[in-house]
C-alpha cells in the first residue's frame, strides 16, 4: 500500500472540528450518525451505528472497528459506509477503500499484537455462514503454533 495513501486513511480517521479549506463537502461520518438520519431499513443494524469507542480507523467510503465477538485477541472488522449485504455488491471504489482499510488494519495489529499471520475472511451470504447482512471483512491475527478456536474450525484454519 502506498504510503501517501495510508498517512491519508490515518489523517481520514482522525476526527477534525473545523477545516481551513471548505471548497468541498466533507464526507459524512459514520459516527454521527442518528436514528433520525438512518434509513428506517438500516435502523436495526449493527453496522450502521457504531459505538464511536469501538472504531479504530475511518475513511471517506468505510471503517474499522474492533469486532463485538472477537474470536481471537486483536479480532476486526472493516465495513463500507453504505448498507449492503454481499461483497459482489459493493462499487469498485468500495472494494479499493475497504482493500487499503485491511493494508491500514494490518499496520495497527502489527504494533500492537506482533502476530504471525493472519486470517482476512469474507462470508458472502447464509450459506457462507453470513450472520450480519451489512457486508463486512475479518482481520484475525493469529500465532504460530495457536490452535484454532471452535468459530474458525469452519474455515479449516
Amino acid at each position: 500500500m502506498n504510503r501517501n495513501k495510508i498517512e491519508e486513511n490515518k489523517a481520514l480517521s482522525k476526527k477534525t472540528e473545523n477545516s481551513e479549506n471548505s471548497n468541498h463537502k466533507p464526507s459524512e461520518n459514520v459516527l454521527e450518525k442518528t436514528p433520525e438520519n438512518i434509513p428506517e431499513s438500516n435502523f436495526k443494524c449493527p453496522f450502521c451505528s457504531p459505538d464511536p469507542a469501538s472504531v479504530i480507523a475511518e475513511s471517506e467510503l468505510c471503517y474499522a472497528k474492533k469486532d463485538d465477538f472477537p474470536v481471537l485477541p486483536g479480532h476486526v472488522l472493516v465495513i463500507p459506509k453504505r448498507h449492503f449485504s454481499y461483497y459482489f455488491d459493493a462499487e469498485k471504489s468500495e472494494r479499493d477503500s475497504m482493500w487499503d482499510m485491511v493494508s491500514l488494519c494490518r499496520e495497527i495489529l502489527d504494533k500492537e499484537y506482533s502476530p504471525d499471520g493472519y486470517n482476512i475472511i469474507i462470508n458472502a451470504g447464509d450459506a457462507a455462514w453470513q450472520k450480519v447482512m451489512h457486508m463486512h471483512i475479518h482481520i484475525i491475527p493469529r500465532m504460530s503454533g495457536e490452535k484454532a478456536p471452535e468459530k474458525l474450525q469452519m474455515y479449516k484454519v
